[in-house]
């Protein structure tokens, strides 16, 4: 008896020991990294501004936020969609691949808002596991990096662009599921724009104010602290990824 209770309790250190199992909304440890800690925004226009005239991209923004034992790069593709059979899948777009060459440390994935869009949303059945297909290949990498997805930002006064808040709304039981079912974080940037959509003058993107919401979600799910200090001036832009030449203004 007493032999099989030392093997469950050996069993027991080891899976709580493992990597899969520790929890996913932990900060991250910056003094486990030797270098700067490499971070990958993956999304759509929200992430990326491209082909928009006012609007500081959250990841710039976090960037400044964390400081320099971090290195923030901007993988946003204007018009990408999660869903595999949406106009511009993610996965099927060379930012992409940039990603992956990479090798980042972190992924902040936010995707989900074109997939609202009538011709996206009926395939709205395959969301969660394109969303699980996509988590699989960054936790493949051999950086192994930690995984954070959101929950989309709101729109304004129902949308724009053929996008649905209905369907952002629709979308947020599901991320949270995946996100509990793939053991990866979870940041609500619904819930950090949803009472500041003055923020958002064409309805779907926020301007430079509202994406500094978003980047302090970012940057509470990374530290586990609230950003307090008023960054001075304008941030600087977050690192261009190689694919930037290629994107074009599309949706969002």
């Amino acid at each position: 008896m007493k032999a099989r209770s030392k093997a469950a309790s050996c069993l027991l250190f080891l899976l709580s020991s493992a990597p899969g199992i520790a929890d996913p909304n932990a900060p991250v440890d910056a003094e486990q990294y030797k270098n700067a800690i490499r971070v990958a925004c993956v999304g759509d226009s929200i992430t990326a501004r491209t082909g928009l005239t006012d609007g500081v991209p959250y990841p710039a923004q976090l960037g400044k936020m964390l400081g320099e034992k971090w290195e923030v790069r901007n993988f946003g593709v204007s018009g990408a969609t999660l869903l595999n059979h949406g106009d511009l899948p993610y996965q099927k777009h060379q930012a992409f691949q940039s990603v992956l060459a990479y090798l980042p440390d972190v992924v902040i994935i936010m995707l989900g808002t074109n997939d609202t869009q009538p011709q996206n949303w009926k395939f709205k059945d395959e969301f969660a596991e394109d969303y699980k297909s996509l988590i699989r290949k960054f936790s493949e990498l051999p950086s192994k990096p930690r995984i954070y997805i959101c929950h989309p930002a709101p729109t304004r006064k129902g949308g724009n662009y053929g996008i649905r808040e209905e369907g952002i709304v629709e979308e947020i039981p599901i991320i949270a599921r995946v996100a509990q079912e793939m053991n990866v974080g979870l940041i609500d940037m619904y819930g950090a724009l949803k009472d500041h959509r003055s923020l958002i003058p064409d309805k779907v993107h926020p301007n430079t104010a509202g994406s500094r919401f978003m980047a302090k979600a970012a940057y509470k799910a990374l530290t586990g602290k609230e950003f307090e200090e008023q960054t001075p001036g304008t941030p600087p832009k977050a690192k261009a990824s190689p694919a930037d030449s290629e994107v074009r203004p599309r949706g969002t």
